[in-house]
């Protein structure tokens, strides 16, 4: 499980409320969810970016999904949230898209071939 720490957790939700939250601090569906929101705190610690931008990328995000059909339903919120941080890590250089697409394809190959319930471990063939 993802630790988070907790102080960095309420001044994101103190930055954008709209993080779904309870009077403990955020709520994650997947341990995933969790990852994805401690990457970005982590990214946002080394000054890579201001919860003005993440706010205005992730709005962005969420926009382009609604128009593309998204219901809004707050169950994939976290999906914006991963791509909004995908977009924002390439604009800023930090990866490229085409390195994001290829750990993506990897994470899928190593994803099929482990079976259900054991850890997926990357390997230099799920690469090819």
């Amino acid at each position: 499980m993802t630790n988070i720490d907790p102080a960095a957790a309420c001044r994101a939700i103190a930055a954008m409320p709209s993080i779904p939250h309870d009077s403990e601090g955020p709520v994650f569906r997947e341990p995933w969810e969790a990852q994805a929101f401690a990457m970005t705190l982590a990214l946002y610690d080394r000054d890579l970016f201001t919860w003005a931008e993440w706010a205005a990328t992730l709005a962005a995000e969420i926009k382009r999904a609604q128009t593309a059909g998204d219901p809004d339903t707050g169950e994939t919120y976290y999906r914006h949230w991963l791509n909004a941080l995908e977009r924002l890590v390439a604009e800023k250089n930090i990866t490229s898209r085409d390195t994001l697409t290829r750990y993506y394809n990897a994470w899928d190959h190593a994803a099929d071939r482990t079976p259900h319930g054991k850890p997926i471990e990357l390997r230099p063939e799920d690469f090819n």
